[in-house]
């Protein structure tokens, strides 16, 4: 008798979960813009050869580069040879819509300013092999968007994801980068470190589990219009949000932005193992209320600068840019004329 209740609640919990999880993929399913509306609009940008003018105002181009599409805002775009770019990395779940809030500005101190949508975030850039999205291909595609504007130095700017590819541009290739910044997301080695060491850390990038497994977080974040994903954007601008909203509920598109999680340690051997140190002149900016990047990686970091350092902590979570830009913009200009 014992054995036939066990048996009922055995398969009355199993027939629970399993409706849990066929609603989730119905509402996940039904959450999708299988018009692919995003990707249409996009198709309609002018091509960045065809885009080149002196208006400060921030456009929206197809920069060809790679072999992909890369819908890129681009601001104070005049072609003056004289005239030092800036190329800023966005981060996960964002797009290059994250930069708005210092695109103006940056273009106004005289900086031709360039923020693409990554691979996997451009839908003119979606592979559909995982491995097309290790950091060393997302490292290509940032020499590769230089190369396609005429740009051989340039200053870099990355915030989470777009702050590790950072990183990896810098040790790649120092002698094109005239200055670095990096936002919330620690030198590589020096995270690398804290996440094998670090408690805090640890705990901090306990989400890397779910980000990894296959087709969940698709569902999780797709559930119920997009809602728990919408929700990191609260504070955000509502163009933002349109954009996020309309980027990620495309069939696919998280698939490919989850790739870069997925593809985390699978970085094929390298006979040269580039080198750590970094003699760039970096900037860092943390804020020390960030769920995701703890102290200690942050503090590592300094080992492996040996050129100009500056650090700058501020009391904030993990979009600053969103929240603190007002703070962050002189220190920042101020590094980006030290050179």
């Amino acid at each position: 008798m014992i054995k036939k209740i066990l048996k009922i609640v055995s398969l009355s919990f199993l027939a629970l979960i399993l409706s849990v999880l066929l609603i989730g993929a119905v509402s996940s399913s039904l959450s999708l813009d299988r018009e692919f509306n995003h990707s249409n609009s996009t198709e309609e940008l002018p091509r960045y050869a065809e885009s080149a003018n002196s208006n400060r105002s921030t456009e929206l181009v197809l920069v060809e580069a790679n072999g992909f599409e890369f819908r890129t805002r681009i601001a104070n775009n005049d072609n003056n040879p004289t005239t030092e770019t800036i190329i800023l990395l966005h981060g996960f779940p964002t797009t290059s819509a994250m930069w708005e809030p210092i695109i103006g500005p940056l273009a106004s101190a005289g900086y031709r300013v360039v923020a693409f949508d990554q691979r996997g975030y451009s839908p003119g850039a979606r592979p559909l092999d995982s491995s097309a999205y290790q950091v060393s291909e997302l490292v290509s595609d940032v020499f590769a968007v230089a190369d396609a504007i005429g740009v051989d130095q340039f200053h870099l700017i990355g915030h989470d994801w777009g702050s590790a590819v950072g990183w990896a541009t810098v040790m790649e290739q120092p002698d094109r980068i005239l200055t670095w910044t990096g936002i919330s997301i620690a030198h590589p080695s020096a995270f690398g470190e804290a996440l094998a060491n670090d408690p805090d850390q640890q705990a901090r990038s306990s989400y890397f589990l779910l980000f990894t497994m296959p087709w969940v977080p698709e569902t999780l974040f797709t559930f119920n219009n997009l809602s728990l994903l919408m929700s990191t954007f609260a504070d955000m601008r509502p163009s933002q949000q349109d954009e996020y909203r309309a980027v990620f509920s495309e069939p696919g598109a998280l698939s490919a932005t989850l790739n870069w999680y997925r593809q985390m340690g699978a970085e094929p051997a390298s006979d040269q193992e580039p080198d750590p140190y970094i003699e760039t002149p970096s900037f860092f900016i943390w804020g020390n209320d960030d769920p995701s990047a703890g102290r200690a990686g942050v503090d590592a970091q300094e080992q492996y600068m040996t050129g100009p350092y500056l650090k700058l902590e501020l009391a904030g979570g993990h979009w600053l840019i969103t929240s603190h830009s007002n703070v962050i913009m002189q220190p920042l200009l101020e590094h980006l004329a030290s050179i």
